[in-house]
């Protein structure tokens, strides 16, 4: 009976691939370096913002194209879900999900979310990414951008978005973490060790 138990619980658990492994672990990385460490507008921190958005957009094109439990459709944002799944830690009741729980999932979109305004206003406040190349339609557009940061003041609106980003960025960080380390202390389940190894067992402590 323990036997056919364990085999249930290793088959309901999800096994996070190396693809979501990696962007998951360079993407906080990057997050920790240019949020607490790196100084601001120095040259490793535009750099490791450039890092952090070529491995966001990695996992977000493996989210349509990679494994079941990597994909979008895994874990689909549900506010009744969260809802439900919250319910379900409270109470001591046990869903398998085969990839992100939904109360997990609408983190994950959150932190996805926040880090592309950070990413995407850090890029506008840069001008080195859009060289002059003849007067081609990019060169238009930012010409375009910059005049109207001139006459508007839009570069010191682009920097209190992009920090007011990179702290809600932090913060939902935070949370993260601490909601993982109280789900894995609620269910006996070792996310962090999941998110490391590349799976897990329902009946693991944490």
């Amino acid at each position: 009976m323990s036997g056919k138990s364990e085999e249930a619980g290793r088959q309901s658990a999800p096994a996070w691939d190396p693809v979501v492994r990696l962007t998951h672990w360079c993407i906080a990385l990057a997050v920790v370096l240019n949020g607490l460490i790196v100084e601001d507008e120095s040259l490793i921190h535009i750099w490791i913002g450039y890092a952090a958005i070529a491995f966001l957009v990695l996992r977000l094109l493996w989210g349509v194209i990679g494994t079941e439990e990597a994909r979008f459709t895994s874990f689909p944002p549900s506010l009744a879900g969260a809802k439900e799944h919250l319910s379900d830690l409270l109470t001591g009741r046990r869903r398998p999900h085969r990839s992100h729980n939904p109360l997990g999932a609408l983190m994950v979109y959150a932190l996805w979310g926040t880090l592309i305004v950070v990413a995407v206003t850090g890029v506008m406040m840069e001008s080195d990414p859009f060289p002059a190349t003849g007067g081609g339609l990019g060169d238009g557009f930012m010409a375009i951008f910059r005049e109207y940061e001139r006459a508007s003041g839009g570069s010191e609106f682009l920097e209190e978005i992009h920090e007011a980003a990179a702290n809600m960025l932090l913060f939902l960080a935070v949370v993260h973490v601490g909601g993982v380390l109280m789900e894995s202390w609620l269910t006996g389940v070792n996310l962090v060790r999941a998110m490391v190894k590349g799976g897990k067992r329902m009946q693991d402590g944490g």
